[in-house]
């Protein structure tokens, strides 16, 4: 079963591709490196320094091959025309009832870059995400949620996400 494609800004696209290229040039010759100064001091079986080495060397060549496959799969959205219109890489504010309002971006984790950022994200292909695609603030959607049950709720807002 192929995979769906994650939906990444050129921004976001760029940064990833810019971070696979750094640990497949850079981040690769320094773990050989590090692994052969290790393997030099003898003894492999008591070689903490070698351990510890081969372990971040799993780590590095783990998420070489995600962004690979993650850039690989990429659909990469550009901003839309129309700022108010809900899309890729929009930043939604929806509210359920008149206090119970929720903001999040429509796209990928990925697109949100490194670090913490406390967004919640929709994929465009999740029930609430492709319920509010195509929508302006003001509009009412009803949606069916994954246990079946219809949710009506009001777009409020509509913004370009700015991370």
């Amino acid at each position: 079963m192929p995979e769906s494609p994650v939906w990444l800004t050129r921004e976001a696209y760029d940064a990833l591709a810019a971070e696979l290229e750094h640990l497949k040039t850079v981040g690769r010759p320094d773990i050989s490196a590090k692994i052969a100064a290790a393997r030099s001091e003898g003894d492999l079986s008591e070689n903490g320094g070698y351990h510890a080495a081969r372990e971040e060397q799993g780590q590095m060549e783990g998420r070489i091959a995600q962004l690979e496959a993650m850039l690989r799969d990429a659909q990469v959205g550009e901003k839309a025309s129309d700022p108010n219109l809900a899309g890729v890489g929009s930043k939604v504010t929806v509210a359920y009832a008149p206090n119970d309002e929720e903001s999040f971006l429509i796209g990928s984790r990925e697109m949100l870059g490194v670090g913490e950022v406390e967004t919640p994200v929709y994929s465009p292909q999740s029930p609430l995400g492709e319920a509010v695609l195509g929508h302006h603030p003001g509009d009412h959607v009803v949606y069916t949620a994954p246990n079946g049950r219809s949710i009506a709720i009001d777009v409020i807002n509509v913004e370009a996400f700015d991370d």
